[in-house]
């Protein structure tokens, strides 16, 4: 896959392909400092508001590790479909970037909300 040449030199992509790295990291980080804190105990890995008491759903740690690999796979794939696309519209590569932010912050929230629960 060729890159672009002046993808590397666009500040905006790369203050939007920084932001992605940066956020998919700190989620990796978050998680595991989280883990660290309660080892042998069971994580809620989901919750169901229609199941009234038995709505949270316990689960292993495999199910809270798989927030830091959505996180990994999801700032790799906007990055590298960001680069795909900025020969044809350099708009619709920041479109992409910005939605892997959004979609970095909601997986944060969310691990974060998940992690706490427990």
């Amino acid at each position: 896959m060729e890159t672009p040449k002046k993808y590397f030199q666009d500040k905006l992509i790369l203050l939007l392909v920084s932001s992605n790295i940066f956020l998919a990291f700190l989620c990796v980080i978050l998680i595991f400092l989280r883990i660290g804190q309660g080892a042998g105990e069971g994580y809620i890995i989901e919750y169901r508001s229609n199941l009234g008491i038995s709505a949270f759903a316990r689960g292993s740690i495999a199910g809270i590790m798989s927030f830091t690999g959505f996180a990994l796979i999801t700032a790799a794939i906007n990055v590298m479909v960001s680069i795909r696309v900025y020969h044809i519209k350099r708009m619709l590569s920041v479109l992409i970037l910005g939605a892997g932010i959004l979609l970095l912050i909601l997986t944060l929230i969310v691990s974060n909300a998940l992690l706490v629960l427990r």
